[in-house]
């Protein structure tokens, strides 16, 4: 028997169970889409953004781009869990502490992500809308799969989690630490490429000051670079890339490698982010020279 849902799109935001698998089945092909990235050099953010009439303004395309996959998660936890989660007839009912868990650390993650990244920033380059729109449709669909799977068509009692983890507790515990070993290296090497822009607007300042002329402005820096030197950037010029991957891998342990929401999020952030970062690298040896970038890898250590 086909079930409904009501909400802002019936049916399917929340979804119900038909197009939930729908979606999720689909969800697994976009690997063969990000693969296009391959074939073309332009991505419009960042260092590779251009001028343009369909840029967006870097912050607020950031914000608008990355927050409605949290917001997507909750509304799910909100307003599907009570339509399709056939225990909450009862009264004493309450989602399991893992769902709750999970469901927190996903929206700790994009808290930063999405709200404080841009905030924290020096300076961000405008994005194409293209970019914001691709990026946009990732996370509502991300969204989607995970939160619907958390509300009501994962594991929803705690015999549920028994059979969904092989290592019981230990295996969620493990998951979350590596999580949040992810989380602060994320936080970290975020941090270091915000320096380099730091200390070049220090740098600007101090001239400034020195400068004959008060009226001297100071340039901006949105297209500044270096090569960062600090923890893993030692070895490769995208670790915030692959902490990011290794923060969801956590997430995935922890949800169980049943989970097939959070395996294609770690599957689908890998073939969206690794043609960037081995492009990526070949724009820092145009800029800086091969013999400055030396034998740093792009993003995976031994691979590439």
């Amino acid at each position: 028997m086909e079930t409904t849902t009501t909400g802002l799109i019936p049916n399917w935001y929340p979804p119900n169970r038909q197009n939930y698998n729908l979606i999720l089945f689909l969800w697994q092909f976009f690997p063969l889409a990000a693969s296009l990235q391959w074939l073309i050099s332009w991505y419009g953010m960042g260092k590779t953004s251009v001028n343009s009439r369909l840029n967006l303004p870097g912050r607020i395309g950031w914000l608008t781009m990355e927050a409605p996959g949290f917001l997507t998660l909750l509304y799910n936890l909100r307003y599907l869990a009570p339509q399709a989660n056939p225990h909450y007839l009862s009264e004493e009912y309450s989602l399991p502490w893992q769902n709750k868990v999970l469901a927190a650390l996903f929206v700790l993650h994009y808290s930063y992500r999405a709200l404080l990244f841009p905030i924290l920033q020096p300076s961000m380059s405008p994005l194409h809308i293209l970019v914001w729109l691709f990026g946009l449709l990732f996370q509502i669909i991300n969204g989607t799969c995970i939160g619907a799977w958390l509300a009501a068509y994962g594991p929803l009692t705690q015999k549920d989690w028994s059979s969904n983890l092989t290592f019981g507790t230990f295996q969620f515990v493990l998951g979350i630490s590596l999580f949040y070993v992810g989380l602060a290296a994320n936080y970290y090497h975020d941090d270091e490429l915000r320096e380099i822009r730091r200390r070049e607007i220090r740098r600007q300042e101090r001239l400034a000051s020195q400068s004959k002329n008060p009226e001297q402005a100071i340039k901006k820096v949105e297209k500044h670079y270096e090569i960062p030197q600090a923890g893993l950037f030692k070895v490769m010029l995208y670790p915030h890339y692959f902490v990011e991957w290794v923060e969801w891998t956590g997430f995935w342990i922890a949800a169980g490698v049943g989970c097939t929401p959070a395996r294609c999020f770690v599957v689908n952030e890998v073939a969206a982010m690794l043609p960037r970062a081995v492009s990526g690298k070949k724009w820092y040896e145009d800029k800086f020279g091969k013999e400055k970038i030396g034998k740093k890898w792009a993003v995976i250590p031994g691979v590439c």
